[in-house]
């Protein structure tokens, strides 16, 4: 009988372990309930992430600069809507190229409750804020010649008053529009920290409205200040009246639309000092009296050349005290001059002139040795246009 060595059991024993440990390997854990076919754990896709969107200003911020702009960006997306509004009005607003990002355009009003609101995918967020209530506030006092009903002159100035000093200009006059039915080029200039002109290069076309806007609510204009309230102003503009006055022959021709409709015999100043000499150039019909008192600057009664009389039909031309107005003195009319400045012309022919004047209707004077100053009265165009602009906060040198 053959008998196995000994050495061989445990050899056996050996393998069916390794065996074992084999198959134990190959189907370890839940390898009975995973489905054929189904990829391995380390190769499963991850859930795509939400999109995340940021508004400034944040959710419960008060006292916000109105001068600041809401900004809504996503991130992991696009923006799919966004809405900002204040009181029922909308906020007006633009996207970038690829609408990851939207901003507000104009200016944000004071003392008010914004709500925002964006959606980008899944996700939407809405911020709620509010702007400040300014330490002083800015407006519009007045604007002339803007008065209800008026028809002005084709020179007419846009004379603006603050009701505040303004110290940041060139944000206020972003702030002013000006709309005209036969659009002219123009200009603002600052005269003063309260008062800005505009004026037009050449006279305004006749006939049309011209529409001025201050959009001023929410605009920074100094350090506290901001606008309060937006105004607003039409004007008509008129027939073309232009008057033309020769002091060294005696003579005024008045012109509508281009036609002449009117000659009178003048006497202007005497010229045997400056202030009794007529200002050459453009002046602009102000105002108007009947009568006018007029009396002699700088002199008391007594003086030599005091006068204090009470004139008819007398408009003004400038500050200085020169109107065209009635004066019974025929005799010089047409021949000499003998004011103290003004021009004066045949009392019927005066009360003409005064029944169909428009306030900044244009006459031009020519033939004295005295410049009319661009700021006496309104000598608006007495600067030509390209320094009229210099005082524009928003000259930039060609």
């Amino acid at each position: 009988m053959n008998v196995a060595p000994a050495w061989r059991k445990p050899a056996a024993g050996i393998a069916l372990l390794a065996a074992a440990a084999l198959t134990a390997s190959c189907t370890s854990g839940n390898a009975a309930t995973r489905t054929p076919g189904a990829p391995d754990d380390a190769t499963a896709s991850a859930s795509p992430q939400a999109p995340a969107i940021t508004i400034t200003p944040a959710e419960g911020t008060a006292k916000v600069d109105p001068a600041k702009k809401i900004v809504v960006t996503a991130s992991g997306g696009t923006l799919d809507e966004v809405s900002a509004e204040s009181g029922g009005k909308t906020v007006q607003g633009r996207f970038n190229a690829d609408k990851t990002r939207w901003v507000s355009t104009g200016t944000l009003r004071v003392a008010s409750s914004y709500t925002v609101s964006a959606k980008s995918g899944v996700t939407t967020t809405t911020s709620k804020f509010k702007t400040l209530k300014p330490e002083r506030e800015l407006a519009v006092a007045d604007v002339t010649p803007a008065a209800k009903g008026e028809t002005v002159g084709v020179g007419a100035p846009i004379i603006v008053t603050f009701n505040q000093p303004v110290d940041q200009k060139a944000a206020v006059e972003r702030a002013l529009q000006i709309k005209a039915e036969k659009p002219a080029t123009g200009a603002w200039r600052w005269i003063s920290d309260t008062v800005v002109i505009y004026r037009t290069a050449k006279y305004w076309p006749a006939h049309q409205k011209v529409r001025f806007n201050a959009n001023l609510n929410g605009v920074k204009a100094g350090k506290g200040l901001y606008g309060v309230s937006n105004s607003t102003a039409t004007l008509k503009i008129g027939a073309q009246m232009i008057s033309k006055v020769d002091v060294k022959k005696h003579m005024m021709y008045v012109y509508k639309d281009g036609k002449k409709i009117q000659t009178m015999r003048i006497s202007a100043g005497m010229a045997t000092t400056r202030e009794y000499t007529t200002t050459n150039g453009v002046h602009l019909t102000m105002e108007r009296g009947n009568p006018v008192r007029m009396i002699s600057p700088g002199r008391k009664k007594g003086d030599p050349g005091y006068y204090d009389v009470m004139i008819d039909h007398a408009v003004r031309i400038s500050s200085s005290g020169e109107y065209v107005h009635a004066k019974d003195n025929v005799w010089a009319q047409g021949r000499s001059n003998v004011s103290h400045g003004c021009i004066n012309a045949r009392p019927d022919q005066a009360k003409w002139f005064y029944d169909h004047f428009q306030r900044a209707d244009v006459v031009i004077i020519t033939g004295t040795t005295r410049e009319l100053e661009w700021n006496n009265g309104w000598g608006f165009w007495q600067l030509p246009f390209k320094q009229w602009k210099k005082g524009s906060a928003l000259y930039k040198k060609s």
